[in-house]
């Protein structure tokens, strides 16, 4: 393993991008919304960060809890829980950074998605900063076909939820939100498609 594995793991490069900037500093407290093995959080728990995380699948909880057990001795096991991201017991405005990456596009249909959106959107905190990854169709329109819905089956095989420009500004305005960056989008030769949104939590509007 190298040096650089180690101290960063397999960090999504957009969750990279967001670390250089500074936008996910020392002393705030960051949520992976749909963790898995936890691979966003290895320089996160190396370097003191307060980190949460929840997943689904109670295998990839156990292998982040002794992940954490062993990069931040102390850290309490309850910082990472067997859950949906729909149904998250974490309390509402609870982080001021939530990652999710690769993880809405797993969504089954409208409502799925609709839930997991909400769901992750609760717990970040007026001026937290939201920073997804998820499939799209952009730049692929012409190489995917509709199952039903935003459903799609990709050129290379898989079936998604797939989400466009058009929704996902739709959904920054929705939620309460504006765009620290603009959308980004790479695209897989012609295989699959993922587009990166960066959104801040507006602060609530004083009243005069």
């Amino acid at each position: 393993m190298t040096d650089l594995e180690e101290q960063f793991g397999n960090i999504d490069i957009y969750v990279f991008d967001q670390l250089l900037r500074g936008r996910i500093a020392p002393g705030m407290r960051v949520l992976d919304a749909g963790c898995g093995d936890g691979r966003n959080i290895v320089y996160l728990l190396r370097s003191g960060y307060e980190v949460f995380g929840a997943d689904a699948n109670p295998a990839s909880i156990e292998r982040v809890r002794r992940m954490a057990s062993r990069l931040a001795p102390g850290l309490s096991p309850d910082h990472f829980r067997v859950e949906s991201i729909e149904r998250m017991s974490f309390a509402d405005s609870f982080a001021d950074v939530v990652i999710s990456s690769a993880v809405l596009h797993f969504a089954s249909d409208d409502l799925q998605f609709s839930g997991m959106v909400r769901g992750t959107w609760r717990v970040l905190k007026p001026g937290g900063m939201l920073v997804c990854r998820l499939a799209s169709t952009i730049g692929i329109e012409h190489e995917v076909t509709r199952i039903g819905g935003r459903r799609f089956q990709l050129p290379d095989g898989s079936e998604r939820y797939l989400v466009d420009e058009a929704l996902l500004m739709e959904l920054t305005a929705a939620l309460g939100g504006e765009l620290l960056d603009p959308l980004k989008t790479t695209v897989v030769q012609r295989q699959r498609s993922m587009t990166t949104w960066v959104v801040r939590k507006t602060l609530p509007t004083r009243r005069s």
